[in-house]
């Protein structure tokens, strides 16, 4: 498989998976294990461009694959992606251990929508249903979201840190 670009080859158990052998075997821990069930979301990669739940798929399943992982999503120069400034701005993440999952899964929806209609709330709530976070309450993630898509169309959302921050006192 290609990871983050790379490509890599290895044996793998019958039983492995694919988090484990991100994690363990080649050393990118920014994918994280949560639950071990596939609920929380904290070790979503991107497997052929989707977002997927690592610890729900065999790494022998994954062969010959493009896998993206957190550590791919920074541009060359170590540059944040726009997502992840976006959410920066907004102060969508705290303890950050949801994060790299998060970044994962909704990159996937802001690429998505670069053509199209940007994405409403409720849709981007609806795409967050898979990843859990205990610290920020979503808010902020949502308008991160909402700021990296308006990024790709030269405009600042309504609502954000950056359109408050200059609305006039009142």
């Amino acid at each position: 498989m290609n990871v983050n670009g790379r490509p890599e080859q290895f044996s793998a158990q019958p039983n492995e998976l694919l988090v484990e052998r991100l994690r363990d075997g080649l050393g990118l821990t920014g994918t994280k294990v949560g639950c071990d069930t596939g609920q929380c979301g904290t070790c979503v990669v991107r497997l052929d461009g989707r977002s997927v739940k690592s610890c729900l798929v065999l790494t022998a399943s994954a062969a010959g694959a493009e896998v993206a992982t957190i550590e791919g999503v920074t541009t060359r120069g170590g540059e944040l992606s726009s997502l992840q400034e976006a959410l920066r701005q907004e102060h969508g993440t705290q303890c950050g251990f949801c994060t790299p999952g998060m970044v994962m899964a909704l990159g996937e929806l802001v690429e998505a929508t670069t053509d199209g209609p940007a994405p409403t709330e409720p849709e981007i709530r609806e795409w967050l249903t898979g990843n859990l976070c205990r610290c920020t309450g979503y808010h902020s993630v949502v308008r991160g979201v909402q700021r990296a898509c308006a990024a790709t169309r030269d405009e600042v959302p309504a609502g954000s840190a950056a359109s408050t921050a200059a609305a006039p006192e009142v």
